[in-house]
């Protein structure tokens, strides 16, 4: 479970809350990136008892992270473990995720040199022993609200009459721009017309990435993105923050339509499933 108020028991706890401890912080910040398989959520805590870090460091102790969607997930984090991935087949992530992290005791723990404490138990701190598989503490609950990434807003659509051809794909800026010839074009009044629209997206994707490889490593193939700076254009950055939160590692020429894969929720799938609802309601 998660704990949203403060709760009582009956010895020290360690929260951001807590009286228990002099200095009684135990913040938890989280970063939810996701492919089209997985879930990534990368974990960064920061504790200031030094009595509950050494439990940690001589596993005495263990971080759990708690998953609170539908239902409840848990995962115990290994000693200087800072992310958790999870198949999207095993946890459904609603637009109201709940996060926290968990301290918990993997041996009894004895309090008598837990300096930490304030006034009060410091005066009989040799007499508290947690058991093992206790909770120990509590931090911050983090909330996830909605989608964490929305890759069409890189899209815009423009109708230009004077076209020399049917469409046209643009680099703009900061976005990829489809020019239609005729409004009719877009699908305009049928059912699923994003959907439809989902090959001319495609294109867009695969003639931004081809210039992202120019534009971040003009004498390669691939470009590897762990290694480069931090794009300036601001197309780029946007490709680039995209492809990080959906974990690609490398863009190559080879594998752009794998990474458009990884990182456009299935068009290709959902146009497929968009010609189909056609074709039955033909029927």
């Amino acid at each position: 479970m998660i704990y949203k108020k403060d709760a009582n028991f009956p010895y020290p706890l360690l929260t951001n809350t807590s009286t228990s401890y002099e200095s009684s912080n135990f913040i938890l910040d989280v970063q939810l990136h996701e492919n089209v398989h997985h879930y990534r959520f990368d974990i960064n805590y920061e504790i200031d008892s030094e009595f509950i870090m050494n439990l940690l460091h001589t596993n005495k102790a263990q971080l759990v992270l708690v998953v609170q969607s539908k239902d409840n997930k848990f995962f115990k984090l290994k000693p200087h473990e800072t992310y958790v991935t999870i198949e999207k087949s095993r946890i459904s992530v609603s637009k109201r995720t709940s996060l926290q992290l968990h301290l918990q005791s993997l041996e009894d723990i004895s309090f008598a040199n837990n300096d930490d404490l304030n006034d009060f138990y410091r005066a009989f701190k040799s007499d508290i022993v947690i058991p093992k598989h206790t909770i120990l503490g509590f931090s911050n609950v983090v909330i996830f609200d909605g989608s964490i990434t929305k890759p069409l807003a890189l899209f815009e659509k423009k109708v230009d009459p004077t076209l020399a051809s049917d469409i046209k794909i643009e680099l703009g800026t900061e976005t990829i721009i489809i020019h239609y010839k005729d409004e009719q074009l877009q699908f305009s009044g049928f059912p699923k017309a994003q959907a439809l629209n989902n090959p001319y997206v495609y294109m867009g994707l695969q003639k931004a990435l081809q210039r992202f490889i120019v534009n971040n490593d003009p004498d390669a193939e691939q470009v590897d993105l762990n290694e480069i700076d931090t794009p300036t254009d601001p197309l780029d950055l946007k490709l680039y923050n995209l492809m990080k939160k959906k974990m690609v590692q490398e863009l190559s020429v080879d594998n752009i339509d794998e990474v458009i894969y990884a990182i456009s929720d299935r068009i290709i799938e959902r146009y497929t499933a968009a010609i189909k609802g056609l074709s039955s309601n033909g029927n």
